[in-house]
């Protein structure tokens, strides 16, 4: 009986599924990519024209982008974990890694650390490309809340991806999951948001997005809100676990 692979040949194989998979792979460049460059145009756009035309909270108003990058992090979580239900590729990666929890937990592990690395260079570039192009009204990182909010950005996107990933292993579709969070976020949330006392504030996208802000949203403060949004990954992640434990491969 041919001894268990160790957790760390098991991370790389990963990193190689990941990086071996195009659309995949261009998904993770997408969050950085996406979040900079909307940011930037946008901020060259209206950064200086009246204060407030990007928003009321100028804090939040640097992390703009995030509306788009987060739709690619997403893309990422689903589209990586959901390449396993294709061709029987999770019987295959089952035969070389027996142990079901300890293949599920080196793939999260792998695509958080990665989701983290990308979120945190795209939260410090999406900062400084945007504020380079509004003039006198620029934030500075040593202003009250902006490491903070870098820090939160990248957070923020790590925690979506590992959102997505999880709902991709209980539906065993990463369609299913674009089809159901893209609209959520960008639709759903944005329409029960507009009441930031109520249930609004704690939706996924809105919490989470509290940490960019200069002042508390609703009830939730900065760490708090990036608190529901990690609750929201959190069951996300233990019912993949369950799904991936309990489900013939």
């Amino acid at each position: 009986m041919s001894a268990a692979p160790p957790t760390t040949a098991v991370l790389h194989s990963e990193w190689i599924k990941i990086r071996s998979l195009r659309g995949t792979f261009w998904s993770l460049i997408s969050v950085l990519v996406a979040t900079v460059g909307i940011q930037a145009l946008t901020a060259a756009a209206l950064g200086r024209a009246e204060e407030g035309s990007m928003g009321e909270d100028p804090l939040l108003a640097s992390f703009y982008g995030l509306n788009f990058g987060q739709i690619a992090a997403i893309a990422f979580g689903a589209t990586a974990f959901s390449a396993e239900f294709h061709n029987g590729a999770l019987r295959t990666s089952l035969t070389a890694v027996p142990d079901r929890t300890r293949f599920y937990l080196s793939k999260i592990s792998m695509l958080g650390a990665l989701a983290l690395v990308a979120g945190q260079l795209t939260g410090l570039l999406t900062f400084v490309a945007g504020q380079a192009f509004m003039g006198e009204r620029a934030l500075e990182l040593g202003d009250p809340g902006a490491v903070r909010a870098v820090v939160g950005c990248g957070l923020y996107l790590t925690l979506m991806t590992l959102f997505a990933a999880g709902l991709t292993a209980v539906l065993r579709s990463g369609v299913a999951v674009l089809s159901i969070l893209i609209p959520f976020v960008v639709m759903v949330s944005f329409i029960v948001g507009s009441a930031a006392s109520g249930v609004g504030q704690f939706m996924p996208d809105r919490a989470g997005q509290a940490m960019m802000r200069s002042q508390s949203y609703g009830d939730l403060g900065p760490w708090a809100g990036l608190g529901v949004l990690a609750l929201w990954a959190g069951v996300a992640v233990l019912g993949g676990w369950l799904a991936v434990r309990r489900r013939d491969a």
